[in-house]
């Protein structure tokens, strides 16, 4: 069984950035997708982006364009997401997920970070 655990959250001020990481333990591991999610007090869980594990190709919300990045290393089985410019607004719990093929839902999930930004 595939298990995910992410790193990295953290309070941070406003402008300031932040990496998380999501690693992934278990039997061999091969995604097709890996992705960030997001969900803070009261509202719905968001999708920020993913990446697809075999060529790098990377998806966001509008939201997040040109200040997040998420990138993967394959050896380590990890997945990251680089923040910068962050705003109050992205304030939540982030948890990474996992899907096996691209008609899968995303059937893996971490526990979550939770990410703070100040004002």
């Amino acid at each position: 069984q595939v298990q995910l655990a992410e790193s990295g959250g953290g309070l941070v001020q406003a402008g300031g950035s932040l990496r998380l990481a999501c690693f992934a333990s278990g039997r061999t591991f091969s995604p097709y997708m890996m992705a960030w999610f997001r969900q803070s007090p009261g509202k719905e869980r968001e999708f920020v982006g993913a990446i697809r594990w075999n060529d790098g190709t990377t998806y966001y919300t509008n939201s997040v364009k040109g200040r997040f990045t998420i990138s993967r290393d394959n050896a380590k089985n990890t997945e990251y997401l680089q923040m910068n410019s962050l705003k109050p607004e992205d304030t939540a719990v982030y948890r990474c997920a996992a899907k096996k093929s691209e008609f899968d839902s995303y059937d893996y999930w971490g526990q979550g970070t939770q990410v703070t930004v100040s004002s």
